[in-house]
C-alpha cells in the first residue's frame, strides 16, 4: 500500500547521503533544505558557489539520479546564503532604511 512515504524516504536518502552522492568539496560549500515534488532546493554557502552549482546543474542531477534513483529529483533550485532582512512589519516605506543613520 503506497501512503506517500516513498518521497520521504528518498528525501531522507539524498539528505544524509549527500557528500557521497555529489562529492567532498560540492558538499563542503552546500546542502539540500528541501524536497518537494521532484524539485530539490539546494543551499550554496555563498554566492559564488550558488552559481558553480547553478553551472553544474546538469552533472549534479545526473549524480543524483545514478545514487538516488532517476525520478526522484527531477529539478535542481540553487539558493544562495540566507541573509538577514531589514524589512520588519507588513509595511515598508521607500528610503534608505535602519542603517541610514550610521554614517
Amino acid at each position: 500500500m503506497e501512503r506517500g512515504w516513498s518521497e520521504s524516504l528518498a528525501g531522507g536518502s539524498i539528505f544524509g547521503r549527500w557528500a557521497r552522492l555529489v562529492g567532498e568539496d560540492i558538499a563542503e560549500h552546500s546542502r539540500p533544505v528541501a524536497l518537494r515534488d521532484g524539485e530539490l532546493t539546494v543551499q550554496a554557502d555563498s554566492t559564488a558557489w550558488a552559481t558553480q552549482l547553478r553551472l553544474l546543474q546538469r552533472q549534479l542531477l545526473a549524480r543524483i539520479g545514478t545514487g538516488a534513483g532517476r525520478d526522484v529529483v527531477r529539478r535542481l533550485k540553487v539558493q544562495g546564503p540566507a541573509t538577514p532582512s531589514w524589512r520588519y512589519g507588513p509595511r515598508h516605506v521607500p528610503g534608505r532604511g535602519p542603517r541610514d543613520t550610521y554614517g
